[in-house]
């Protein structure tokens, strides 16, 4: 898996942060949800083109604030989020659902985009 995210070697926040920053705002944003698989060290400093120990501490970081999970030697997974986190998931879904009585569509059928959209169907 390669990460969406660029280093700006001009910017005045370091690349760790760069990539603690930028990874925190994947997960915000629902493109990386809980479990996903992240890259290895490694990978992730090459795919960047940074060194192996800025990854490694931007992934130490991830890990103390409770954003990711290192499972040994099975990798590093995107963790369970944190109550704040949850709290603007749950923020997002109630204005959404609110939208779309607000366009005339009722729970039974929102239910059903919410499974279908849950299962990957149209």
């Amino acid at each position: 898996m390669t990460l969406p995210l660029t280093i700006d070697p001009d910017a005045s926040d370091p690349p760790f942060e760069q990539v603690r920053r930028g990874v925190v705002d994947l997960v915000a944003r629902g493109e990386l949800i809980v479990g996903t698989r992240l890259p290895t060290v490694r990978a992730l400093a090459e795919d960047l083109g940074i060194a192996a120990n800025t990854a490694a501490r931007a992934y130490r970081e991830l890990e103390e604030a409770g954003v990711i999970e290192t499972r040994g030697r099975k990798g590093s997974f995107v963790a369970a989020q944190s109550s704040s986190a949850r709290e603007r998931a749950q923020q997002a879904t109630t204005e959404h659902v609110s939208a779309l009585r607000a366009l005339g569509v009722g729970d039974d059928e929102i239910a059903a985009m919410l499974t279908a959209a849950l299962r990957g169907t149209p």
